[in-house]
């Protein structure tokens, strides 16, 4: 099972089915070095990510 709507590219996730898609039950995304707000996308993180055994 995947989440509706949620890519992911990072290959090396083992959350990452079939190369772009998320099987996590639920994804926690925070912002770089703390805080509530982001300037843009590259300045948040998903700390769902587990690397891929």
């Amino acid at each position: 099972m995947t989440l509706n709507g949620v890519k992911c590219t990072v290959k090396n996730c083992k959350y990452n089915v079939q190369g772009h898609l998320c099987s996590a039950s639920a994804i926690e995304v925070n912002v770089d070095g703390g805080g509530i707000q982001a300037n843009n996308n590259e300045h948040t993180n998903c700390h769902t990510f587990e690397m891929n055994k």
